[in-house]
């Protein structure tokens, strides 16, 4: 594999964060840094290590990718948009009446989105059944899962990270998108998750920590596919909620708020955008 241009990447980055305030600012919606803390995964994921053509969304072969954290859709649209597989000016409809774009994604919504998301912890379990569903076609194609770390909690993820390597479905990925919070506090306070990874290997899973808003970190991570076992793969992304924005990373406020003219502006300033 090519090694990306992380410095081309973080531009990118960069403009998939701008548009994700802008689109909270207008809507007025919550879940803002949920968004912010999983961009860089998504760009990782769409310009280094998915195997798709934004100008044919339905190839029959294509590598998918899951948005399980489907609360934080603003950031797969705006990254969908920015790769091409739409036109950016589709990113207005964001939840308006009658608008294409709902504040949690459906199948058919837009061009790139595969699934409906936002009951938490169901993410996993579809990538299963896409991955085994490509090995019945035998298809090649690649899954890959972000999932939230709050959605660790849920029965249905273990259950699904049980299956996956019992069927050594090694084409698929996890990325934990792990921002510490949750709606209410810190996962951890709320539920036992740490050891996190070791809890992944103990399912089975080939699985590494990462620093998730590391592209190139993040890139060789993806590109690890093969394993010996047969295992699929793991990666725990440690992930700062309101990324890239000083007054909102780590404040779980901006779980439900949504920035006025002023705060926009000055976020958008600290992003270096217009």
């Amino acid at each position: 594999m090519t090694a990306p241009n992380l410095a081309a990447l973080q531009t990118v980055a960069r403009r998939v964060r701008g548009q994700v305030l802008d689109m909270s600012h207008k809507a007025g919606t919550a879940h803002l840094a949920s968004s912010l803390s999983c961009v860089d995964i998504l760009v990782a994921c769409y310009w280094t290590a998915l195997r798709i053509d934004p100008k044919k969304p339905d190839d029959r072969d294509r590598d998918r990718l899951v948005f399980s954290k489907g609360h934080a859709a603003m950031a797969l649209y705006a990254t969908l948009a920015e790769r091409g597989f739409f036109a950016p000016a589709l990113l207005d409809q964001y939840c308006v009446d009658g608008g294409r774009l709902a504040e949690q994604p459906s199948p058919g919504c837009a061009p790139g989105v595969e699934v409906a998301t936002g009951s938490l912890g169901h993410g996993l379990s579809w990538a299963v059944g896409l991955s085994l569903a490509a090995r019945l076609r035998r298809s090649d194609s690649r899954v890959i899962a972000i999932v939230s770390d709050g959605e660790c909690q849920e029965g249905s993820t273990w259950e699904a990270a049980l299956m996956a390597p019992a069927h050594k479905l090694s084409a698929i990925t996890v990325v934990v998108d792990y921002n510490k919070w949750q709606a209410t506090g810190r996962s951890n306070q709320i539920m036992a998750l740490e050891p996190l990874a070791r809890k992944w290997e103990s399912f089975g899973w080939n699985a590494r920590e990462v620093d998730g808003h590391d592209l190139g970190a993040l890139a060789s991570a993806l590109a690890e596919r093969a394993d010996p076992e047969g295992r699929p793969r793991a990666i725990v992304a440690h992930t700062i909620k309101g990324k890239g924005v000083s007054f909102m990373e780590d404040d779980n406020n901006w779980h439900y708020r949504s920035p006025n003219a002023q705060e926009l502006s000055a976020a958008r300033r600290e992003l270096g955008l217009p």
